[in-house]
């Protein structure tokens, strides 16, 4: 499976950057939320679609120290058999589908965009710091 991207230090860079300009926390997770819609554009047009309810249940989620992708929910709580595959025995849906781990939507997204995802959030980072008056390299 391929690794996430994470960096270290984000949260004392958001705090400092909350010090600067109470502004900036939010621009960087905005642009930061820009990088992980990469993946969803990637994975939407893919997922299997019946009701479609499973594709538009794919949705960035962030926080100050995190970006993730989303999917599934109460109203699509087979999204993960969707992915990922394996027995599924729910009443009412089909039996088995093929596992794979490194999934079909969402991983698999991320493994094709990886450096899109990478260079967008490099940007974010490197812009947030430029509007906050840090000399960047």
């Amino acid at each position: 499976m391929i690794d996430p991207i994470k960096i270290d230090g984000l949260a004392a860079f958001t705090r400092n950057l909350r010090k600067l300009d109470s502004d900036l926390p939010k621009t960087l997770r905005v642009a930061m939320n820009d990088a992980a819609q990469v993946v969803v554009d990637w994975a939407r047009p893919r997922v299997s679609r019946r009701s479609g309810r499973a594709a538009r249940s794919l949705r960035v989620a962030s926080t100050g120290k995190a970006v993730r992708v989303r999917a599934g929910g109460k109203r699509v709580p087979y999204f993960a058999w969707l992915d990922f595959g394996g027995e599924g025995r729910v009443k009412g849906r089909p039996a088995k589908r093929p596992f794979k781990q490194e999934g079909r939507y969402l991983w698999a997204g991320y493994g094709t965009n990886r450096s899109e995802v990478q260079r967008i959030t490099e940007r974010a980072l490197l812009d947030a710091a430029r509007s906050a008056g840090v000399e960047v390299d």
